[in-house]
């Protein structure tokens, strides 16, 4: 296992970091602001017009895997369960049953190549249904689109694979927007953008350790077992981007538990055996303390009491399921890491600060990979 302090030398070393990212993850990363205004202008210019102009439609199909799939559980958190429009999400290639011509489907991925992109598009043409395909400048979805006389969000090619989160999302919020599921001014993507781009400042490989939040996040996590709190579901669904980022490029496990629903099986992994011991048990011996160890990572959304639905199916709300969380945590001698909580966050609405959230743990999943030497390990 690396060492803190060699994993510390290694990402204060701007060249050595360089060296260790033959795909440019650290320049993507920092770069998910730029990301979200160019998107943004690609979006319009595909003219989401063609299937908005026809109102609020009975269901939206979001065709998505990986990033597009967290893109999509985004989407619905925020909309919530009282949306009037149904949010469905599925891997592909097939299309739900029930899904006509008063629908809209929305086939998103990175690459736009594929079966279970192309499959659906297709079956979405032959239904009858109003479609919107998003992916790679030139790739076959792009001729499917063209092909049924759709709207396509055309992305650059240059897109690097495990940082293009933003790149779906945006879509995405546009057209809930223009649909009028999502207030005017809920997903600006001016305001998102300018809180990636402080991120990127703060946690940008040029600012040292002792002072990067990313960076601090990474090393803590170094001999970590990760298991992520998250209240209410659009932390769910940020919680779900940051495992899966921490498994794909770290190669690290991480438990994931969204509040208040699943709050007695975090506790009781937060308190069983592989816990340290009880805050009391001074004299245990710590040699025993080796290789990785819980720490509970915790992702907080303050707005989640009015939509985390606590009062129908769990006596506490995701801010009560939380404060027991954090308190089984600290019986146990569990130590405790929160995503992006530093700043004047009352500055950010909801989706901003959610964007500061991924961004961090995005950035602090790199490190911990180029700190391990992952990257260069697997594509080099």
């Amino acid at each position: 296992m690396t060492s803190p302090e060699l994993a510390e030398e290694v990402l204060d070393d701007l060249e050595l970091l360089r060296a260790r990212d033959p795909r440019g993850l650290l320049p993507a990363v920092a770069g998910a602001g730029a990301q979200v205004r160019e998107t943004a202008r690609l979006t319009e210019e595909a003219g989401l017009g063609r299937i908005t102009e026809g109102g609020r439609p009975r269901g939206l199909i979001i065709v998505a895997r990986r990033e597009g799939a967290v893109a999509a559980a985004v989407l619905r958190a925020l909309l919530g369960s009282s949306s009037p429009v149904t949010v469905e999400v599925v891997p592909g290639p097939t299309l739900p049953v029930w899904v006509g011509p008063s629908d809209i489907a929305v086939v998103t991925t990175r690459t736009g190549a594929g079966r279970y992109a192309l499959a659906p598009a297709y079956e979405a043409a032959r239904r009858g249904v109003s479609l919107l395909g998003i992916g790679a400048e030139g790739a076959p979805l792009h001729a499917a689109c063209s092909a049924a006389r759709a709207p396509y969000v055309a992305l650059p090619a240059a897109r690097v694979r495990h940082t293009t989160l933003w790149s779906l999302l945006t879509p995405l919020l546009r057209l809930a927007t223009d649909l009028g599921l999502l207030a005017n001014g809920v997903a600006d993507p001016q305001t998102v953008a300018a809180a990636l781009d402080e991120v990127a400042t703060e946690c940008g490989p040029a600012q040292e350790s002792f002072v990067n939040p990313a960076k601090t996040l990474a090393l803590e996590m170094l001999d970590a077992l990760p298991v992520i709190a998250a209240e209410g579901p659009l932390a769910g669904a940020a919680a779900t981007r940051v495992a899966d980022q921490l498994a794909t490029l770290a190669g690290l496990p991480a438990t994931g538990f969204r509040l208040p629903d699943q709050r007695v099986a975090a506790c009781a992994v937060l308190g069983g055996p592989l816990a340290p011991g009880l805050a009391g048990d001074f004299f245990r011996d710590r040699a025993d303390d080796t290789g990785r160890r819980l720490r509970l990572l915790t992702i907080r959304d303050d707005d989640a009491a009015g939509h985390d639905d606590a009062g129908e199916r769990e006596p506490r709300s995701a801010a009560e399921a939380m404060e027991q969380v954090l308190r089984t945590a600290a019986t146990h001698n569990v130590p405790v890491s929160a995503l992006a909580e530093y700043g004047e966050l009352s500055r950010f609405g909801r989706l901003p600060r959610l964007a500061r959230q991924l961004a961090v743990a995005d950035f602090s999943a790199v490190y911990l990979a180029l700190a391990l030497d992952n990257e260069r390990a697997a594509h080099s």
